[in-house]
């Protein structure tokens, strides 16, 4: 018998990376997974169908709030209630903090608009669903809401916003908990040409090394299993904040 026998998760994003990861963690404790991505069609569907319960797959864009909708609704019809709601999807560019032009107003608008906006619909019409189930909320949020790091200053004025959400529908939310997983650099195939990146974190951090999706997984696990875990931000940095 699995921990999380006959409960119903959502997991954007999860086509790879941090996503996929934490799709596989629930499964294998026992959830029925909806796995989705924005464009990654073949590769969400294969991992859907690799998965050890009852699971399936969803195409959704987050930067778009009707597609939130139907992501949430689209899995109650599948499988009947919604328990835990993961909102790992995200997207960032590397840019130089200190050239503020850099920053258009383009790549400033999406990431708002895929991390925070995105974050927020989802969590949004999830709710109801989440409040009948006593259900919860796992945000993948980043360091980069904590500290002035990060690939960009707008992911990191994104993610800082997530943990204001976070804290703020933990406090008013109730039955349902949430709480957030804040990586530092993770190796997923997003970041696999930052070469100089990681390489400079394995230099500095004390565990030598950037986090594996499975790392940033098992926090999220922790999140969903520790029922008395609530508004929490969780560190998976591997040192680097003591570092820095």
């Amino acid at each position: 018998m699995g921990e999380l026998d006959g409960k119903v998760a959502l997991v954007t994003g999860s086509s790879s990376g941090i996503g996929e990861a934490s799709a596989r963690m629930l499964a294998a404790a026992g959830a029925h997974v909806m796995v989705n991505s924005s464009s990654s069609v073949e590769a969400g569907t294969a991992i859907a169908n690799e998965l050890p319960t009852e699971s399936d797959y969803l195409r959704g864009d987050i930067s778009d709030e009707a597609q939130c909708e139907a992501l949430v609704a689209g899995t109650v019809d599948r499988f009947g209630k919604l328990d835990i709601l993961v909102n790992n999807a995200g997207w960032t560019t590397r840019l130089d903090h200190a050239d503020l032009s850099l920053m258009t107003n383009d790549v400033l608008f999406k990431t708002i608009e895929v991390n925070v906006y995105g974050t927020w619909w989802m969590s949004k019409a999830a709710m109801p669903h989440l409040k009948a189930q006593e259900g919860t909320i796992v945000n993948v949020t980043s360091i980069a809401g904590l500290r002035p790091l990060g690939s960009s200053l707008a992911y990191g004025m994104a993610k800082a916003a997530l943990n204001s959400l976070t804290e703020d529908m933990a406090k008013f939310q109730k039955p349902v908990r949430v709480n957030a997983v804040a990586p530092g650099l993770v190796a997923t195939p997003w970041t696999s040409d930052w070469d100089d990146l990681h390489a400079g974190i394995a230099a500095m951090v004390p565990c030598g090394r950037s986090a594996t999706p499975e790392d940033c997984a098992q926090a999220v696990m922790t999140c969903i299993t520790n029922t008395y875990m609530n508004g929490t931000i969780l560190k998976v940095d591997g040192g680097t904040t003591l570092a820095l």
